[in-house]
């Protein structure tokens, strides 16, 4: 039977992603399941898992917003731009919780980053990590992220090590942020561990781990009023709800558009506005779109 819907797992350390989804199908007995945003080896956090019909929202969730704390420490530099990777230079570090305050400040808002070679982008059909393992350095393109806050919250002078608190955009590199404002600082830096604390709307408060998820399907089965379960419909709570009447939700689920005059969103319906089409017992139709007056169907779930 097919599961649709998100489920929360906290992933800790010497998983990858696709090994977090991979045991979460076989847990599930799912054939459909995905992520909503990679996370590396060494990270630890929230990773949102879409099962069944949630796989089609994959490429339109609207919010894909990340907060994270990062550990990071001053002094080095690595290939991999985190403590994992293989030192390749050493620059003396004497800054002080003021110094890094202020460096923050240029790092904020719309940024450009550059992919860091150690990474999932894909360039000329290869993955990034790919050439890097092979020794082999590309011509990558910064790309432009959103920064929406970046708060210090302890610095350790003598280690030249701290944490900090990031809020950003999807395909915002951490690692790479650590980098940039190190070298700001005119020394270098690297992230020392990494850890996911929101991902598109959810919270690592809600979420369970693999060890966890496997105690409950042996016992039984997932409880889908529990917080780490989350509907296909949350995946959208920031469009607006459109509730249809009973001739309607016939209507549209039959992929018929609706008259927009003739529903709740006559006086604020816009063109190119996505609702969240539900029926009057509360049940989630499909995302609906206002193109010539009228609501039509944008995906289905």
């Amino acid at each position: 039977m097919s599961i649709n819907g998100v489920l929360l797992i906290h992933k800790e350390k010497a998983f990858t992603s696709f090994d977090v989804v991979a045991v979460v199908r076989k847990c599930l007995m799912q054939k459909k399941a995905g992520h909503t945003g990679t996370l590396d080896p060494n990270a630890t956090g929230i990773l949102p898992v879409l099962l069944g019909s949630a796989t089609k929202a994959q490429d339109i969730i609207p919010c894909q917003d990340k907060r994270y704390l990062a550990d990071f420490r001053l002094g080095i530099a690595t290939d991999t731009l985190d403590i994992w990777g293989e030192v390749i230079e050493e620059k003396p570090a004497k800054c002080t919780a003021e110094d890094i305050e202020k460096a923050l400040e240029a790092f904020c808002g719309e940024i450009e980053q550059l992919p860091p070679m150690y990474s999932a982008v894909s360039i000329g059909g290869k993955r990034l990590y790919q050439y890097a393992r092979e020794g082999k350095e590309v011509e990558r393109r910064p790309r432009a992220v959103t920064v929406y806050t970046l708060t210090l919250i302890g610095f350790d002078e003598a280690t030249q090590s701290g944490k900090l608190e990031i809020a950003c955009s999807k395909g915002t590199y951490v690692r790479s942020l650590i980098d940039d404002i190190a070298r700001s600082l005119g020394t270098v830096g690297v992230m020392t561990d990494l850890v996911r604390e929101e991902a598109c709307g959810y919270s690592l408060n809600d979420a369970i781990t693999l060890d966890q998820l496997k105690a409950i399907t042996e016992n039984g089965e997932i409880d889908e009023s529990a917080p780490y379960w989350r509907s296909v419909e949350s995946l959208f709570d920031v469009y607006p709800a459109l509730t249809v009447s009973d001739k309607q939700a016939n209507r549209f689920k039959n992929g018929n558009p609706l008259d927009v005059a003739r529903t709740e969103a006559k006086n604020s319906a816009e063109a190119q506005k996505i609702y969240r089409v539900k029926d009057r017992e509360g049940n989630f139709l499909s995302l609906g779109i206002v193109q010539d007056d009228m609501i039509k169907l944008y995906k289905h779930f």
